[in-house]
C-alpha cells in the first residue's frame, strides 16, 4: 500500500506559536501556507496546503502536547 496524499489533518497547537509552526510546516516540509478565512483567523493557527496534504492548525488555550 502506497499513500498518495491526506485530504485533512486537524491538530491542536498551543496559543502564540504560528511561526514555529510555520518554520515547521512551511519551511522545513515545504507545504505552502494557505490563508485562513477571516471569522476563523481571529481564532488564531495557520493552515498549510498542497495538492496532497492539508494540515490545519487550530489553537488550543489548554494544550498539552500527547504523550
Amino acid at each position: 500500500m502506497s499513500i498518495i496524499g491526506i485530504d485533512h489533518v486537524q491538530l491542536a497547537m498551543p496559543e502564540g506559536q504560528e511561526e514555529q509552526a510555520r518554520r515547521f510546516y512551511r519551511d522545513v516540509l515545504g507545504v505552502p501556507e494557505r490563508r485562513k478565512p477571516a471569522d476563523m483567523a481571529k481564532r488564531g493557527g495557520c493552515w498549510f496546503e498542497n495538492d496532497l496534504v492539508k494540515i490545519h492548525l487550530g489553537v488550543e488555550k489548554d494544550f498539552r502536547a500527547a504523550t
